[in-house]
């Protein structure tokens, strides 16, 4: 692009800002809802069914979203959940991962990540970073320990880091792999999608994910013996027959469930922004791949490394800087230009301001807060050996670095060609300032 002629003079210094109007919301899945989701919305509600199981007129959204959902990612088994937190929860319960055991886990993450392992009993295991802003294979392998009964690897930010690399040291390890995709819905890793490298995965259709039901999840798994344990374990720890109503003689499926189906009416909009997904974040990724090469020409911001950036699923770009304190005077500086969302958005931001996604940030985990007056998981005797385990900020230190250097620019899913060229010379007119 030809940058356009503007006032040298920063903003942030008193200069003219490149736009006056705020960037859309960060809401990739949001920005598409229209007259699909409507349509089948509308058929639940005067279907008078927004059960899924059973009802006057069942729609079955949510078993066509599960089945078109398996036929994405080409695995055997989807099952639809009311939110990603619980798919978390419902994955390690799965597995039988409760007292005694750890679960390998970045430090860069989200607080669900941390809040399914601590109740389910377990302790979290915190793995280092790399630059792919995901786990460091190799921090994985040198924590791996006889208590290590999963690794949990989150596809922060919308692209998958080595995430091959990391399901073999699993395997290798006889160790399951949960892969959290909640960022990360339509990304891929040359070819293959996310989901598919380990042995469940978990999703989300939260409003700030690539496609959104307002809450809800997916869970994704191929083998069928645990495929019936997480049915269960989603619904009230039964399975259900033909008619929809609990089957208690499976003597395979008498467990403790936690009520966590997706209604019809969820269904229904995730079904259609399922189908819409490709669209979503091929917008998302183009308009980010576009502001990227438009940075080449300055060294000073390295940018985020993506193994694959055909996969990219494209919701965030993340770039570094020399200190922690060019990190806050660029972003401080993109801002008074105009790269900025609506009042409340979190769309442009040095990533000190990110809050839970970030390991040292997380109160409850820092102090081994519990939800019950024993102390529960960290007193119990099979967890001993989590006395010695400090969740405090200095426990990895690359995701310490990263956390203090690091900006984070959301992409949104209906930038025009002029908001991202707005972007471009925004981002090119701050870092002449600062670097020419």
């Amino acid at each position: 692009m030809t940058l356009k002629n503007y006032d040298t003079c920063l903003a942030i210094d008193g200069g003219t800002p490149v736009r006056t109007t705020p960037l859309p919301w960060e809401l990739p899945g949001a920005h598409w809802i229209g007259e699909e989701e409507r349509a089948l919305v509308d058929r639940v509600v005067r279907a008078q069914s927004p059960f899924r199981f059973y009802g006057p007129d069942p729609q079955k959204m949510v078993e066509t979203l599960e089945r078109e959902w398996s036929d994405m990612l080409g695995r055997p088994h989807a099952l639809a959940v009311s939110s990603g937190t619980a798919a978390l929860t419902i994955a390690l319960s799965a597995l039988e991962i409760g007292p005694g055991d750890e679960v390998l886990v970045p430090g860069y993450m989200w607080v669900s990540c941390i809040s399914a392992i601590v109740r389910a009993g377990a302790i979290p295991r915190l793995v280092d970073i790399d630059a792919t802003f995901c786990m460091d294979p190799a921090d994985l392998a040198r924590k791996i320990n006889s208590r290590s009964r999963a690794v949990l690897l989150v596809h922060m930010s919308g692209a998958p880091g080595h995430v091959a690399e990391i399901a073999e040291i699993a395997q290798c390890r006889g160790i399951p792999l949960i892969e959290d995709c909640a960022q990360a819905a339509g990304a891929s890793r040359h070819g293959t999608p996310v989901g598919c490298f380990g042995d469940i995965a978990t999703f989300s259709f939260q409003l700030n994910k690539n496609m959104t039901s307002g809450d809800g999840g997916m869970i994704a798994c191929s083998d069928d013996s645990l495929f019936r344990r997480i049915v269960s374990l989603h619904d009230l720890g039964y399975a259900r027959d033909s008619g929809g109503r609990l089957d208690t003689s499976d003597v395979t499926c008498q467990l403790w469930g936690m009520g966590a189906r997706m209604s019809d009416l969820a269904g229904a909009m995730a079904l259609a922004q399922l189908r819409k997904l490709p669209l979503i974040t091929a917008a998302m990724r183009q308009a980010k791949w576009r502001i990227r090469a438009a940075l080449k020409e300055f060294p000073q911001i390295q940018l985020r490394e993506v193994p694959d950036p055909k996969g990219d699923s494209g919701p965030f770009m993340i770039m570094t800087f020399e200190d922690r304190e060019m990190c806050s005077r660029f972003m401080a500086a993109l801002r008074a230009e105009g790269i900025h969302g609506p009042e409340g958005s979190l769309s442009c931001l040095p990533m000190q301001a990110w809050g839970l996604h970030w390991y040292f940030n997380i109160p409850s985990l820092t102090g081994k807060r519990s939800n019950s007056r024993d102390g529960f998981p960290w007193s119990h005797p099979a967890n001993d050996f989590a006395g010695q385990l400090d969740y405090r900020r200095g426990a990895l230190p690359v995701c310490d670095d990263l956390h203090d250097r690091s900006g984070l620019l959301a992409i949104a899913s209906n930038l025009s060609d002029a908001d991202v060229e707005d972007v471009i010379q925004a981002f090119h007119k701050v870092a002449t300032a600062y670097f020419n």
